[in-house]
């Protein structure tokens, strides 16, 4: 079963879904996430408390709303337009990510997010 999660990154609230894989659900354990964002070009991005290596399903180009773990960096990344690792506008990452799920709707107000900002992720409630 899929599980909805929000995300709070400073003013912005989004509803997404993860997925069903062993990276997701390490992510859905350590629930709720709290940090501090990080901007890469049109990618948010914080460390995380979870400790994964990647997955078989690692990949570097991403779809805009894609949400996703980067192994390196330990950290819980919101892909939503291009980044300095783009060939065109599409989001890349900058090393292979585990995907773990995505955004329910728009999410190109993240724009409007700061570097600094606070971010939350926790579970929906329904």
């Amino acid at each position: 079963m899929r599980q909805r999660i929000q995300i709070t990154a400073g003013g912005v609230r989004l509803l997404a879904e993860l997925t069903e894989t062993e990276t997701a659900l390490a992510l859905f354990t350590a629930l709720p996430l709290t940090g501090s964002v990080n901007r890469w070009g049109q990618e948010i991005y914080c460390p995380v408390a979870v400790h994964q290596g990647a997955g078989p399903e690692a990949r570097e180009e991403m779809e805009v709303g894609e949400l996703a773990y980067w192994p390196p960096g330990q950290a819980f990344c919101i892909f939503f337009g291009s980044t300095p690792a783009s060939h065109g506008e599409e989001p890349r990452a900058a090393s292979p990510v585990n995907p773990v799920g995505k955004v329910l709707g728009d999410c190109s107000q993240l724009s409007d997010v700061p570097d600094g900002a606070p971010i939350r992720v926790e579970l929906v409630d329904e």
